[in-house]
């Protein structure tokens, strides 16, 4: 799948360009196109500030008016979290990813503007967009950066197409234990505490071993763990002749 365009409106320092094009990377965003650079273009400080992010871009593309750089593009997203006044639909970050991945798939080619750092984009600007995207954020103090915003508009068109599961475990490597390892555990230590006496209440017996067995099974054991934990048992459990 193409990716979206990231377009960002006579931006005034090229640090901020440079964080910028950090932030489109690290969300796999590489067509990043200028409107206009206070600066110029190229900067050394955008390069600077990019730590290599351009090395593995498509070349920055530089344009003269929003126009010209919007007139591939067949849906486009203004970034804003003023009310502009104007009938147009107003979507979330998260909302825009989902439906311009949709859109992209589709066949079509979207870009995400953004402002200049003083005061955003214009309103003339904005009425060259197909929608106004805000990000929800605390309602007395909405103010980002420029590389901020790009990162959390990236942020959200990556996490809509990535699989990495929500929660997981790092083994290192090393194998879960089957349910059958556990069992032999489990029979193992139980054996022991019946012998040292720890289970003699027959009555509390079965909601201890029960409550034992619950602990060790939401431990998410690996095997290693499991044979640890034998030889844990096997040595608290050998007699051994005190030493003098």
């Amino acid at each position: 799948m193409s990716t979206p365009a990231i377009i960002l409106i006579t931006p005034q320092m090229g640090e901020n360009i440079g964080t910028a094009a950090r932030a489109m990377l690290n969300c796999g965003l590489t067509d990043l196109r200028l409107v206009g650079p206070r600066d110029g273009w190229p900067n050394v400080k955008a390069e600077r500030a990019a730590v290599g992010a351009f090395e593995k871009m498509e070349p920055v593309r530089l344009f003269e008016t929003t126009e010209e750089a919007l007139a591939d593009l067949t849906y486009v997203y203004a970034t804003s979290a003023r009310d502009r006044d104007m009938v147009k639909p107003v979507v979330t970050a998260r909302f825009a990813a989902g439906e311009a991945r949709e859109k992209i798939a589709a066949g079509g080619k979207v870009g995400f503007m953004f402002g200049a750092e003083r005061m955003g984009l214009l309103n003339d600007d904005v009425a060259l967009a197909d929608a106004q995207l805000t990000v929800p954020l605390n309602p007395d103090f909405t103010s980002l950066n420029l590389a901020q915003a790009v990162l959390l508009v990236g942020y959200e068109w990556f996490q809509a197409g990535d699989a990495t599961p929500p929660e997981q475990l790092a083994t290192n490597g090393a194998e879960p234990a089957t349910k059958e390892q556990i069992y032999a555990f489990f029979a193992h230590f139980e054996r022991e505490l019946d012998a040292c006496g720890f289970l003699r209440n027959e009555a509390a017996r079965p909601t201890m071993v029960r409550n034992l067995r619950n602990m060790w099974g939401r431990a998410g054991l690996t095997e290693q763990e499991v044979r640890t934990l034998h030889g844990v048992v096997k040595e608290l459990t050998t007699l051994r002749v005190p030493r003098k």
